[in-house]
C-alpha cells in the first residue's frame, strides 16, 4: 500500500521541479525573443545562432592556444609538459585562456602555461598569476611590459616616470623630477591613469599618494608581485 505522505511529498517535489523548469524555460524564451528582435529571425533561429557562434569562438580560441604554445616551445627550444600542473590551477588557467579573445593577452596565457608545465622553468605557478591575467586589459599588459623591461631591482625602491606610457617609461633619478613643482607635472592620459589604478589594485604596481590620500599618477613604483607576474608570462 502506498503511503499517502510519501505520495504527497513526491507530488510536491514534482510540482517544485515543474515550476523551476517552467521559470527557466520562460527566461530562455524571453532571452531568445529579445535576441530575435535584433537578428530579424525566429526565436529558435536566434538561440541557434548565438549557441553556434559561442561554440565556434571557444573552439577557435582553444585551437589558437594550442598552436601558440607549440610555436613558442619550438621558437625557444623548450620542452612541452615536463611537469604536471595541479588541477586546482590547471582548470581555471585553461578555461580563462580559451575564452581570451585578445591575441596579445592569449599569448601571455600561452607563455604562462609553457612556463608552468616546464620543469626547467624558474616559474612556480601561483593562483594570483591567473587572477591577475584574468583581470587586466591589453593596455595594462603593455604598461607592465614597458615598465618591467627596464633594468632595475625592485628592492631598490625605484620610481618610474609614467607620462609616456604605454610606449615608454624611464627610471627617475633626479629628486626634483620625482617631487616636481605643480607647474612641471606631466600626468599620463586618463586611460593610462585608469590602467595604473587597476594595476595598483592588483598589486602589480604601487602608486604614491598625497598627504590627503589622493593617488599620484606622474610616477609609479614596481612591486615584487608585478615583477614575478611579468616573468611568469615571459619566455
Amino acid at each position: 500500500m502506498v503511503d499517502p505522505e510519501t505520495t504527497k511529498d513526491t507530488l510536491e517535489t514534482v510540482k517544485s521541479v515543474s515550476e523551476t523548469t517552467s521559470k527557466a524555460l520562460d527566461v530562455t524564451e524571453k532571452l531568445g525573443g529579445f535576441i530575435a528582435q535584433y537578428v530579424g529571425g525566429s526565436l529558435e533561429q536566434a538561440m541557434g545562432i548565438i549557441e553556434d557562434k559561442l561554440k565556434y569562438l571557444r573552439w577557435e580560441r582553444q585551437l589558437r592556444l594550442i598552436v601558440r604554445v607549440q610555436e613558442l616551445a619550438k621558437e625557444h627550444d623548450v620542452e612541452v609538459v615536463t611537469r604536471p600542473i595541479p588541477l586546482k590551477m590547471a582548470i581555471p588557467l585553461f578555461e580563462a585562456a580559451s575564452l581570451e579573445e585578445e591575441d596579445y593577452l592569449q599569448d601571455l596565457w600561452a607563455k604562462l602555461l609553457l612556463n608552468a608545465s616546464n620543469a626547467e622553468s624558474k616559474v612556480n605557478l601561483h593562483r594570483s598569476y591567473i587572477n591577475i591575467l584574468e583581470q587586466i586589459t591589453y593596455l595594462e599588459a603593455r604598461i607592465l611590459k614597458t615598465i618591467y623591461d627596464l633594468e632595475f631591482s625592485v628592492s631598490d625602491g625605484v620610481d618610474i616616470a609614467t607620462s609616456k606610457l604605454p610606449d615608454e617609461a624611464s627610471i627617475e633619478v633626479d629628486f626634483d623630477s620625482i617631487n616636481p613643482s605643480p607647474d612641471s607635472i606631466i600626468d599620463p592620459t586618463d586611460d593610462v591613469k585608469a590602467a595604473l589604478a587597476n594595476l595598483a589594485r592588483l598589486r602589480c604596481l604601487a602608486l604614491p599618494t598625497s598627504f590627503n590620500g589622493k593617488e599620484i599618477f606622474h610616477h609609479a613604483n614596481p612591486t615584487l608581485l608585478g615583477r614575478r607576474f611579468v616573468d611568469a608570462c615571459s619566455v
